[in-house]
């Protein structure tokens, strides 16, 4: 047996109530966490758009939508 696992026996609801409890700003972090741990490339996508943003690789909300709205 793993020294460093431990097991709890919490249901879902519990795990819910919980979550609600907490502040907002909490609940996005967790979330935030949830995501990062469950898909692999969610972190690297981050780190592609912050050196996208950092090289002028970006577009203003009216360039996006204006494009958007001709392609109908």
């Amino acid at each position: 047996m793993d020294r460093d696992l431990i097991s709890i026996d919490i249901s879902k609801s519990q795990i819910i109530a919980a979550v609600k409890k907490m502040e907002k700003e909490q609940r996005e972090d967790l979330i935030e966490d949830l995501i990062a741990e469950a898909s692999p490339g969610y972190l690297e996508s981050i780190r592609e758009a912050r050196e996208d943003y950092r090289q002028g690789r970006v577009f203003s909300h009216d360039e996006v939508f204006e494009s958007a709205c001709l392609r109908g």
